[in-house]
């Protein structure tokens, strides 16, 4: 079984690499050889071994399929800002298909499950040509949307899912993210959600005062993503 899936986010806060950590969790616990890579990343701590980012970290320890830290992520910057602006500053080009190059790299060890987390939100520029959202097309990702469950989600959600149609994209399923403890009429909220969605509801993470993939892997469901 080889499966491999690009995670979106609604926002830059969705969740996405808590929800990503928690599926490579879900699938580690089946047995499966999981991968996760985050191609490209703003927002790193200068280290003695270079630049590191702490979500590409989090992907990088919890994969059964052990890489090398740039392997995870071929691309850092150091200020937390969008990519294509770090890069402009830094005077570097960034491409759709140099990350895609790298992940085929990293793509070539043997793994069942193969999640790549994007930056930010689905349109989140690379340059002025061209933005994250080619890089699944240019790998035929199907897409994982995280929900960030906050006043404001269904429009987000539901224009990144129109978003990812017009790519050309599946959308495989979606998860529900509390990201907001106050956030009011949450059950009506995933409600209109799931009426509005094709895709199948992969899982519904509660706020978690101390996040770990291990208690987000207990909310999610990979029986309809792995096809079972």
């Amino acid at each position: 079984m080889k499966k491999r899936f690009f995670i979106a986010g609604t926002d830059t806060d969705a969740g996405k690499t808590l929800v990503t950590t928690g599926l490579l969790a879900a699938a580690n616990r089946q047995g499966l050889r999981t991968m996760g890579l985050k191609p490209v990343a703003a927002g790193c701590e200068q280290t003695p071994d270079g630049l590191r980012n702490s979500d590409a970290l989090q992907l990088q320890q919890t994969a059964s399929v052990k890489l090398s830290y740039e392997q995870v992520n071929p691309i850092a910057f150091e200020p937390p800002i969008a990519p294509h602006i770090a890069a402009e500053q830094e005077g570097r080009a960034l491409s759709a298909d140099r990350l895609a190059a790298y992940c085929r790299g990293a793509m070539m060890q043997p793994a069942d499950l193969v999640l790549v987390e994007g930056a930010g939100g689905w349109r989140v520029p690379l340059s002025m040509r061209e933005s994250l959202a080619r890089l699944p097309q240019l790998l035929e990702l199907d897409v994982i949307l995280v929900v960030g469950m906050k006043l404001g989600c269904i429009n987000h959600a539901i224009l990144t899912a129109e978003a990812i149609a017009r790519d050309g994209l599946r959308l495989a399923g979606w998860v529900a993210n509390h990201i907001d403890p106050a956030m009011s009429c949450p059950d009506e909220n995933l409600a209109t959600l799931e009426r509005l969605f094709r895709a199948p509801l992969l899982g519904r993470v509660p706020w978690l005062e101390a996040p770990t993939a291990d208690a987000v892997a207990d909310h999610l469901d990979l029986r309809l993503l792995l096809g079972e």
